[in-house]
């Protein structure tokens, strides 16, 4: 069982920007076998799985999410090949893997030279959004919001400690943080939009992790509405369990066939201006992808 310190120490953030972006590619061109996610309890229970067809390699992840519970979440994930199995904490791959697809979103869809970074959330997946995204773009500002003012500040002295280049402040709320952002990381169990699309920049991309559920909503359905390119993971699945990607569509405010997955983004880019969004719910071909460079790291 390879524990969280294992996982980190074998996947600098790097290759996993890498390697994930290099899943959707593979999913997009028709080699991956992934069946919907299994959901348990209202969500408390999550089982997902994906198989690689090239390679014959599949990967199985199952998570128990309790609210009030510390830690939150537990889970377990098996990578499976011919020549053995590796078992590793399913926690630090999903953060480490939900990371990695905003890094390669935000690769994709903001501005080469974006450097402005607020991140809303700063639960268990926030830090990684804030690393995947210093992967990929020059950050040199970063603005912190959590319900939670005392959490807030200790992310933002966590964040300091790890990126010292990095200036770093607490936002007195959302919409102070995105207000000036060129990038903004959503990473909330949020039931309601964080902002007004009218908070945000003319000029700004967003990624929206945190939602997983048809009743969580980070995102107004007017950004959705209105933004250049609305990227997901992948279309039925945000269909299925993503809340404010189902409000937007069952209004009419966005068309099922505007949304762009993002494997076929990668291989088509869009020409892109004004807003972009990047909404994901999560694949276990972002698992497959890091159990995958556990499986490399292996001694042999």
């Amino acid at each position: 069982m390879l524990d969280a310190h294992a996982v980190r120490a074998a996947v600098p953030m790097t290759a996993a920007v890498d390697a994930v972006r290099e899943a959707f590619l593979d999913l997009a061109a028709g080699r991956f076998v992934v069946p919907q996610r299994l959901s348990f309890g209202g969500g408390t229970t999550l089982v997902m799985s994906a198989c690689h067809t090239p390679t014959s390699t599949t990967v199985v992840k199952t998570l128990s999410l309790v609210a009030g519970r510390t830690p939150m979440i537990l889970g377990t994930l098996v990578w499976n090949t011919a020549a053995g199995q590796v078992v590793a904490d399913a926690i630090e791959v999903t953060t480490l893997r939900t990371g990695a697809a905003s890094g390669v979103a935000t690769d994709l869809l903001a501005p080469a030279s974006a450097g402005r970074l607020a991140l809303l959330g700063t639960g268990a997946q926030a830090a990684d959004q804030v690393r995947a995204v210093a992967a990929v773009r020059p950050v040199s500002r970063l603005a912190v919001f959590g319900r939670d003012p005392s959490r807030a500040h200790g992310f933002a002295d966590r964040m300091r400690a790890e990126f010292p280049e990095i200036v770093t402040r607490v936002a007195a709320s959302a919409a102070d943080a995105v207000s000036d952002a060129e990038i903004v990381c959503c990473a909330t169990s949020s039931s309601t939009p964080l902002f007004a699309v009218d908070d945000l920049p003319e000029r700004v991309h967003v990624n929206a992790i945190g939602s997983y559920l048809p009743s969580m909503r980070e995102l107004p359905a007017e950004l959705l509405g209105s933004a250049a390119c609305v990227v997901v993971d992948q279309v039925d699945a945000v269909l299925e369990e993503a809340g404010e990607v189902i409000h937007a569509v069952d209004s009419g405010i966005v068309e099922r066939s505007s949304l762009v997955e993002l494997g076929n983004a990668l291989r088509t880019p869009p020409t892109v201006s004004g807003r972009t969004v990047f909404k994901s719910v999560g694949l276990a071909v972002q698992d497959w992808a890091i159990a995958r460079l556990l499986g490399d790291a292996r001694p042999r």
